[in-house]
């Protein structure tokens, strides 16, 4: 009984801090619930292969509401390029499925350390970035909007994040968008990646034996309830604060958290005796 409520406990915090982040910096949380509930699902018994497939398939479902809470704030305070996100939401729609796919024939150790290099690669992207003086023009090509919305779909339904880890720095880096409008839009976008993923893993889970209790197909009912109920209020409450914190700082923040959870996954912490 313990252990149950320390479980359900873990993954109300988680909830509350991923909705936060979503809507602060413009990431699905993904990034977070993964690897928190790979930990915990193996904890309980369940081997390494389903527990990852488990951890991505819920973590894009609890992403889809916990983005349109943030984005709804985004949108009101003007910091949306909804052009822009509709072409990357299009493809990143159809990427999310086949990354869903891709994800559900992967040995999860392969899934983790892809993982923990694609977050290596962003933080070190995001420190690197220096702004432009003057503000920089911004590339709205259709066919590269098309391209990245591809590009992050694939890595969402993949890796059971929104997305935003990689769309948030290709438009802050590459696109020529301001932090704020990089975080706005990436809400959006993440709206349309996660149904993608959500639906792959649906169904790539369909009669699986030894899924857990309340689970339909690799998403678990009860996990997503738990992260929910607070990372939707908190993702508007994110958002707002968003506008309250000066660019430079959101972006090293961002990269730090990035940085921590990289470490976690790739096992360093642990090869180096650190019990985190």
């Amino acid at each position: 009984m313990e252990t149950f409520l320390e479980f359900i406990i873990i993954l109300l915090i988680t909830g509350a801090v991923v909705g936060f982040s979503t809507g602060l910096l413009g990431v699905g949380g993904g990034f977070l619930m993964v690897p928190i509930q790979f930990f915990l699902l193996q904890s309980t018994g369940i081997s390494p292969d389903m527990a990852i497939r488990i951890a991505f398939g819920t973590s894009l479902a609890v992403i889809l509401p916990t983005a349109i809470s943030g984005s709804y704030r985004h949108y009101c305070n003007k910091c949306v390029l909804l052009k822009p996100a509709i072409y990357m939401g299009i493809t990143g729609f159809s990427g999310g499925f086949i990354g869903g796919y891709i994800a559900s024939i992967t040995p999860a150790n392969i899934l983790t350390f892809i993982f923990s290099i694609l977050l290596f690669f962003v933080a070190y992207q995001i420190l690197k970035y220096q702004k432009v003086p003057g503000g920089k023009t911004k590339n709205l090509n259709p066919y590269h909007l098309l391209f990245w919305g591809f590009l992050a779909g694939v890595c969402s339904g993949l890796l059971g994040i929104g997305g935003g880890v990689i769309l948030v720095p290709v438009m802050l880096i590459l696109l020529g968008f301001s932090m704020l409008e990089a975080v706005g839009t990436s809400t959006v976008v993440i709206l349309l990646t996660s149904v993608g993923g959500i639906l792959s893993y649906i169904y790539q889970g369909l009669n699986i034996p030894n899924l857990p209790p309340y689970s339909a197909g690799y998403v678990n009912l009860l996990q997503f309830l738990l992260l929910s109920i607070f990372s939707i209020p908190l993702a508007y409450l994110g958002s707002y604060y968003a506008h309250k914190i000066p660019e430079k700082q959101l972006r090293y923040l961002f990269a730090v958290i990035l940085i921590f959870i990289a470490l976690k996954l790739s096992g360093l912490f642990e090869l180096i005796g650190i019990p985190l």
